[in-house]
């Protein structure tokens, strides 16, 4: 499933609400950390692609069904018509931005870019884990520490 996404900041707030609106239908419940993870995501990519672009965007979402594997996984995707590499940038404690890529690899399991003929993608992925409970660590969020090192989409 997909949506286009505008370059204007408020289409942040329309990709969150629509990725909170097909969670339900992959039986994942808004409450749970891994919704959390992802709407914060959404929100992280999405901002990069509206704010550093300036150009249309389409975020992909790739949920498992309802009745899935407990152990699935969740991809999210913000393709932009920007060739621009991502690009680390280093930010101090009184930043107001530019941690954003750096949130998504502490958060994701996984995630990357890649060049298309058009412009580029990012992409992350979270596992699903079967057997999630509050003791349990969570899952949907990557093993990397934030280093201090932000990167920014352009």
């Amino acid at each position: 499933m997909q949506l286009e996404i505008r370059p204007d900041p408020a289409e942040v707030g329309r990709a969150r609400r629509w990725a909170r609106s097909r969670l339900a239908g992959a039986g994942i419940g808004v409450d749970e950390p891994l919704a959390e993870t992802l709407i914060l995501l959404v929100s992280e990519l999405v901002t990069n692609a509206v704010v550093h672009t300036g150009r249309p965007a389409v975020l992909r979402l790739s949920l498992p069904g309802a009745g899935a594997a407990e152990d699935a996984i969740v991809r999210l995707e913000v393709a932009d018509r920007s060739d621009r590499a991502p690009v680390p940038r280093c930010v101090d404690g009184e930043s107001t931005g530019g941690r954003g890529l750096a949130l998504v690899d502490g958060l994701a399991d996984r995630w990357g870019w890649s060049a298309e003929a058009a412009g580029k993608r990012i992409w992350c992925e979270l596992d699903r884990c079967a057997g999630e409970s509050e003791a349990a660590p969570v899952c949907g969020g990557g093993a990397a520490a934030y280093d201090g090192l932000a990167y920014e989409a352009v």
